[in-house]
């Protein structure tokens, strides 16, 4: 049995805030909230870069189905960085994303951050993500009760977001078999932050119209203060009977023939250059080859272009996976013509290239090398104690340290723990640091030395002579 979504979206600014930071998409196999942060110039370019590039995922996925949805958020959250890294105005940007993707009879299930999923199914309402805030720690560590935690000063300070970070984002992932009639609704942290979970089940329950039950829970947000944005997105299980669907949709342009809206000289235009206007038309294209709900920021950008830098980044996508769609003939005329093009800058670009990383090589080898040669060590020679100048490890047939000086102690007068480590070597900060470890090494292997007691042997000086040389005081010597 064959399984699709009905859906609906609704997103309001609230009562406070200036521009909705939210986003969000519904489609037939795909529903995604994001709620952004990061200021006024960060948190709206978060969220609708994020949506706008997972809605591709929006279609009957046959391939990786497990890995697919957490795989494009990680891209997604790459694409973060790389827009920071353009514009540092956006540092420290992020957002949360709750998502999940319909394939064949099971939810692909993943989330990060403070929104949250609602299942009701079989009759039983649940909260199907977890808080990834301070305050829903301490009440997992049974140190704040979940009374407390509503009132927890520090309620919104998030541990876990998608964002401006090098770091891979940790992802709550699941898989939920599913059946028809199963209700989810997804929303940002504004509405559970002023509705109650009894009240917020109340509408899921007893509304039947999609639309109807999502623009109810964004209204009483509002008649209860709604401090932040609103964002809800609510979807119902159906058998896929290829019947259009009912569920209104957003349309982000006027039908239009697909074919006549976008032609090869716009693509390859967007994907090499950084034309606004092109790439809102182009996202607007793909978008409309389908249902879907699209609100809040995302939909901002691609219908105005206000965000261009997402708008942009989501379009070049978009552009290129169009171009290989199209047919043998089409592909091969775009790609000799992208190949004249770039001929003449490749066979200049290339040996620059080479030339550069091999001058960089180089650099960083000797660098290398030329650092070696300040450490020192404590390592074995011929079974003693000796220091040794560079580093331990070589690379190929170039040694990269050289004895500096032997000691007479001998490594079987210490210890065989201490054995050990000397003979995978023991690296010292410099030469003194060396120097006060081996006198260090001297008194323990001292411990081992027979006691010559003065005065009660009268061969006391044949002894002491043949005493090892480690075992006798400078003075003795």
């Amino acid at each position: 049995m064959a399984f699709t979504l009905r859906f609906a979206a609704a997103s309001d600014v609230g009562k406070v805030r200036s521009n909705n930071q939210d986003s969000a998409y519904a489609g037939r196999h795909l529903a995604i909230v994001a709620d952004g942060m990061g200021g006024h110039v960060g948190g709206d370019v978060a969220s609708a870069s994020t949506v706008l590039d997972l809605v591709h995922l929006d279609q009957e996925t046959t391939e990786d189905v497990e890995t697919v949805l957490p795989d494009e958020i990680q891209a997604a959250n790459s694409i973060l960085n790389e827009l920071v890294s353009a514009n540092p105005k956006l540092s420290g940007m992020g957002t949360t994303v709750t998502a999940l993707l319909l394939t064949g009879d099971t939810f692909q299930y993943a989330h990060i951050g403070d929104s949250r999923a609602y299942r009701l199914k079989d009759g039983k309402f649940t909260q199907m993500s977890r808080d990834h805030t301070f305050v829903q720690r301490l009440v997992e560590e049974g140190r704040l009760s979940p009374a407390e935690a509503e009132n927890h000063p520090h309620k919104n300070v998030l541990l876990r977001v998608l964002g401006d970070s090098d770091a891979s984002p940790e992802l709550d992932i699941h898989q939920f078999p599913v059946s028809p009639g199963e209700r989810w609704m997804l929303c940002s942290d504004g509405l559970n932050a002023v509705v109650s979970d009894p009240v917020i089940e109340q509408i899921v329950r007893g509304t039947k119209d999609l639309q109807e039950t999502a623009d109810d829970l964004v209204q009483v947000t509002l008649d209860n203060g709604s401090p932040d944005n609103v964002t809800v997105v609510v979807v119902e299980v159906v058998e896929d009977d290829d019947q259009p669907m009912t569920t209104p949709f957003v349309s982000l342009e006027p039908a239009a023939d697909p074919e006549e809206s976008v032609d090869t000289g716009m693509l390859q235009r967007i994907t090499g250059s950084e034309d606004i206007e092109a790439s809102a038309a182009i996202i607007r294209h793909e978008m409309n080859n389908r249902p879907h709900a699209l609100v809040g920021s995302a939909l901002l950008a691609t219908q105005t272009g206000h965000i261009p830098m997402v708008t942009t980044r989501s379009a070049q996508k978009r552009a290129a996976a169009l171009l290989m769609h199209k047919t043998p003939t089409q592909q091969a005329e775009v790609l000799e013509h992208h190949e004249e093009q770039q001929a003449p800058r490749r066979r200049l670009l290339i040996p620059i290239f080479l030339t550069l990383m091999g001058l960089l090589l180089a650099s960083v080898l000797w660098f290398g090398y030329v650092w070696t040669q300040t450490q020192y060590y404590v390592g074995n020679y011929d079974g003693r104690v000796a220091i040794f100048n560079g580093v331990s490890q070589d690379l190929g047939p170039v040694k990269l340290s050289q004895l500096d000086s032997v000691t007479d102690i001998p490594l079987d007068a210490l210890p065989a723990y201490t054995q050990q480590r000397i003979k995978s070597s023991l690296p010292s900060r410099d030469l003194e640091h060396a120097q006060d470890m081996v006198s260090e090494l001297l008194v323990t292997a001292r411990r081992s030395c027979p006691v010559v007691v003065p005065g009660e042997d009268k061969d006391e000086k044949d002894v002491a002579a043949k005493l090892p040389s480690y075992c006798l005081e400078a003075d003795d010597e």
